[in-house]
């Protein structure tokens, strides 16, 4: 079997953009790198999910792919509240915190990107780093969404845990949100 397939398969990732595959394969020539991805691709050894990015099947992790799209982002919102019972819509798309404000569709999946200030979006508290991409937990998902959308209705606050969403509530540096936290802990507890 070629080496640079036995080299891609021993990574865990299931989508990769071009600087893995050039760390991957230890490329450091940009043409080389082109003409490699090009070879794998017409072989359909690599899949081509948009410019740049790639899986190496069709059963790829939509989440790390999410995560892959622009960089820094990480897995919140609506995505993560549902998966946590907080709320109990369900939604087909995957929200992101991300760099820029978009919705875009590759391959089966759609994902809107939603920005969030550098301050918040750059900081680690709050985000978990699993399975090749970053995601939100619960308390860090609630705060990105009563950040962006004060008066949103949550099904269900008990999977919170109120001490860490007071102590996360310091990396927006907004009174605001620790108005909303605490109303919206007020009417948790009636």
């Amino acid at each position: 079997m070629d080496s640079a397939i036995v080299k891609l398969y021993q990574s865990s990732k299931t989508v990769l953009t071009n600087k893995d595959l050039a760390l991957i394969w230890g490329e450091t020539h940009q043409n080389n790198l082109k003409a490699k991805v090009a070879y794998y691709v017409k072989r359909g050894t690599l899949i081509r999910l948009t410019r740049g990015i790639f899986a190496k099947d069709k059963n790829y992790n939509p989440k790390e792919l999410a995560t892959s799209i622009y960089t820094p982002s990480y897995v919140s919102f609506e995505t993560v509240l549902r998966e946590t019972g907080i709320i109990f819509q369900h939604y087909d798309t995957i929200f992101v915190v991300g760099p820029w404000t978009k919705t875009i569709t590759i391959d089966r999946y759609t994902f809107t990107f939603r920005k969030l200030k550098d301050d918040v979006l750059y900081h680690p508290a709050g985000i978990d780093h699993q399975s090749n991409y970053s995601i939100a937990t619960p308390e860090r998902a609630f705060l990105d969404m009563i950040y962006l959308f004060p008066t949103y209705y949550f099904d269900n606050l008990r999977p919170l845990h109120w001490e860490i969403c007071f102590a996360l509530a310091t990396v927006y540096n907004n009174k605001q949100l620790i108005k909303r936290l605490h109303n919206y802990r007020k009417s948790y507890a009636q």
